[in-house]
């Protein structure tokens, strides 16, 4: 079984700065692709940030030039940098990932979300 456990959530002010964190563990042969998603109340989720097994990065139009997505494929990690928050980044954050847990099974998992809020 492979879990996804993200951290690094919390109450920051306007302006200030945030890592996320998440963490595979499990029955791991690779893990390909890892995302960011958020979802505000009273909306839809939406991605935030890719990135790709080889390092490659897209971001939404919103946080570009404010977030950097990277990972540590020795660790199995992806994290989130948010920086210049502002109170329309508050969110509940989850981390995706594309998980092949043995030649030719790849699914895809998501953690539990961790809370941003960014308020004065």
């Amino acid at each position: 079984q492979v879990q996804l456990v993200e951290s690094g959530g919390g109450l920051v002010q306007p302006g200030g700065s945030l890592r996320l964190s998440c963490a595979a563990s499990g029955s791991i042969l690779r893990v390909n692709s890892m995302l960011w998603y958020r979802q505000a109340p009273g909306k839809q989720r939406e991605l935030v940030a890719v990135i790709t097994s080889i390092g490659s990065t897209n971001y939404a139009d919103s946080v570009k030039g404010r977030f950097t997505i990277s990972r540590d494929n020795a660790k199995n990690t992806v994290y989130l940098q948010m920086n210049s928050l502002t109170p329309e980044d508050t969110a509940v954050y989850y981390c995706n990932a594309g998980v092949t847990v043995r030649a030719g099974s790849t699914r895809t998992y998501w953690g539990q979300g961790t809370q941003v809020t960014v308020s004065s």
